[in-house]
């Protein structure tokens, strides 16, 4: 019956239309929504990375996926909600770091220009990663009704299905405003984005032209020295993000930076810290226990052992 089913899935115009909502339905229930958390990761990183995940792990991905299913610091669900971040970070470092926050919400209808600031913003979830809605004009935006069920829609998705990271699975989903910081380009600035390894910073990646066909993502080392490897996942026409082949000089508070990401990293075996730089004053972007979710293959696979031997998962 398999067989029989099979042939008529791949040869038949018509069994491929039957049968495929039925497979599609079927991989979704048996893979996505009920397969046991630590099989579903394992079984991602094997199609990712073509081999099978082991309790033995060596390269950084395979790290953090080991991280991803034994380890669960008690705070990582609320250093990975983008709104209950700011009391930690208030905390930890001060608010100076904060960008300021001009409104936060659970209700999409709420989302009206009379709540909303005369500056420039961006509105975005605090439980996954949808980008947010950029607005540099309130004034400007007639399509409030499009708008409210983009943020229904991305306040009703779980980011916690798309990869098993348990730190996600019970934040409250809200919508926060903040201001939107301006490098004087016209451009989203460059995001840095702070690495640390045992409480110690070990690399550094530099996001340039995001959300463009020119997208670059460079790599450091603690001292602003280039890190010959790529990391950076993929562009909208599939291609793999490289490093940028100018200089990128090295951000005014760098060492602030690092001193600060070090101190927020201090009680975690692995935490990428981002940040942005306006005007030499730092800005905190946000925290992440699981870079790329560990999903990224790291180019050449070396690096992946190389920079896999340096995490001390002890």
């Amino acid at each position: 019956m398999k067989n029989i089913t099979k042939k008529l899935y791949r040869k038949t115009n018509a069994g491929f239309y039957l049968l495929k909502p039925a497979f599609n339905l079927y991989n979704y229930l048996l893979y996505e929504k009920y397969l046991p958390r630590k099989h579903y990761i394992k079984k991602k990183f094997k199609k990712n990375f073509g081999y099978k995940l082991d309790q033995h792990p060596k390269t950084l991905n395979e790290k953090i996926n080991w991280l991803k299913i034994n380890y669960h610091n008690p705070i990582g669900s609320d250093l990975a909600d983008k709104f209950k971040v700011r009391e930690y970070i208030s905390k930890t470092i001060g608010d100076k770091y904060l960008i300021p926050l001009a409104y936060a919400t659970d209700n999409p209808k709420k989302i009206i220009p009379e709540n909303l600031p005369e500056f420039p913003f961006i509105i975005k979830t605090n439980h996954n990663s949808s980008g947010g809605i950029v607005i540099r004009d309130k004034k400007l935006i007639t399509n409030w009704s499009s708008i409210h069920n983009q943020l229904r829609a991305n306040l009703q998705d779980n980011y916690y299905w798309h990869g098993r990271e348990l730190v996600y699975k019970d934040i409250k989903p809200m919508l926060i405003v903040e201001q939107l910081l301006d490098d004087g380009s016209g451009q989203f600035p460059a995001d840095y984005k702070v690495h640390c390894f045992n409480g110690k910073v070990r690399l550094i990646n530099v996001d340039l032209d995001r959300g463009t066909p020119n997208q670059t993502c460079s790599w450091f080392n603690a001292n602003w020295e280039r890190e010959i490897f790529e990391w950076g996942g993929k562009l909208a026409d599939g291609s793999y993000i490289k490093q940028s082949k100018t200089e990128i000089d090295k951000p005014i508070p760098f060492n602030e930076m690092k001193s600060l990401s070090e101190l927020l990293a201090k009680d975690f075996k692995y935490l990428r810290i981002d940040w942005y730089v306006i005007k030499g004053q730092l800005f905190f972007g946000e925290l992440t226990l699981y870079h790329h979710g560990g999903g990224k293959p790291i180019f050449p696979k070396e690096w992946d052992l190389k920079l896999g031997n340096e995490l001390n998962l002890t």
